[in-house]
């Protein structure tokens, strides 16, 4: 969902809902650096988000993919960690084709994949799903999921809702969902908890926005799947080579999920500032004030 939201409000926005993420006492130095491979010697694994790091919205990042390829030379192993959740894996591994990238499927993580991974562990249950109606559903299809549209009995059938992507949701939808759950809570999961997007034409909401929404006017228990919980860093080391967390470099341009992910999983830390949530902002006030550090700074990779 496309708005009218700037940087400075989506920081305010995270910071107004730090208490309701992962506590975290490490805290990095923040020492910046003109170039991102100049920082990369003592990391054997680099995790990288996907927006502002690698793309903005279907536009790849001028030199992103040289930079992975890069990395590959040195010897250095590398993945995504993304907060990706309205697209079959399928079609992720598509768009990084279509974009330069020559990732390959097991070097993906998504939160989709987090969110899937965790729904497999619940009982069955009649699942209610945030996602545009023209989408393919994909995997969740199997879980006998039906998509939220603008029928309220849809939403009060429904025995738990997964919120997997924004676009399309409506201010009426929400209003439906929120009027349901105020009616009979039921368990509700996130597979992704980003507040903001960055896109060509700015910032979209996601479906973590709506979320804590739901939570505010609800009061709901709501379970998140991706950055900054740790479900999502779980399932990146469960497919990568055994490696210490200190030798892992989280790169990501969001302190609230990115960086604060990272951290509490025990990794190194690059703040990206160039095309992403933090863009226009003053970064070291950003940083002062959500109390958030990382290890490293670079305007992009």
């Amino acid at each position: 969902m496309s708005v009218a939201i700037d940087p400075a409000q989506a920081l305010a926005e995270y910071q107004r809902l730090r208490p309701r993420l992962p506590d975290c006492d490490k805290l990095g130095h923040g020492t910046e650096a003109a170039r991102f491979l100049d920082i990369v010697a003592p990391y054997e694994l680099i995790l990288f988000d996907a927006y502002g790091v690698l793309n903005v919205g279907e536009t790849a990042i001028k030199g992103a993919a040289q930079t992975i390829a890069a990395l590959r030379e040195m010897g250095k192993s590398v993945m995504v960690v993304s907060n990706s959740a309205a697209y079959p894996k399928a079609h992720m591994m598509d768009r990084y084709a279509r974009l330069g990238f020559d990732f390959a499927a097991d070097e993906v993580v998504t939160s989709r994949e987090a969110l899937l991974h965790r729904v497999a562990t619940e009982p069955a249950r009649r699942w209610g799903v945030m996602l545009n109606p023209d989408k393919d559903m994909g995997e969740i299809a199997r879980l006998g999921a039906t998509v939220l549209a603008d029928d309220p009995a849809v939403y009060d059938r429904a025995e738990g809702f997964l919120l997997v992507g924004a676009d399309g949701w409506t201010e009426a939808r929400q209003a439906l969902l929120e009027a349901s759950l105020k009616r009979q809570p039921r368990p509700v999961f996130v597979g992704n908890p980003d507040l903001v997007a960055p896109r060509e034409d700015g910032l979209s909401l996601e479906p973590g926005w709506f979320a804590h929404r739901l939570i505010d006017t609800t009061g709901v228990a709501v379970h998140f799947c991706g950055k900054p919980f740790p479900d999502i860093f779980d399932l990146a080391l469960a497919r990568a080579k055994p490696v210490d967390p200190s030798r892992v470099l989280m790169v990501g341009d969001t302190l609230h999920t990115d960086i604060l992910g990272g951290a509490q999983a025990g990794f190194a830390t690059a703040l990206v500032t160039g095309h992403g949530s933090l863009l226009g902002l003053e970064v070291a006030a950003a940083i002062q004030g959500s109390g958030i550090a990382p290890d490293h700074i670079v305007t992009e990779i």
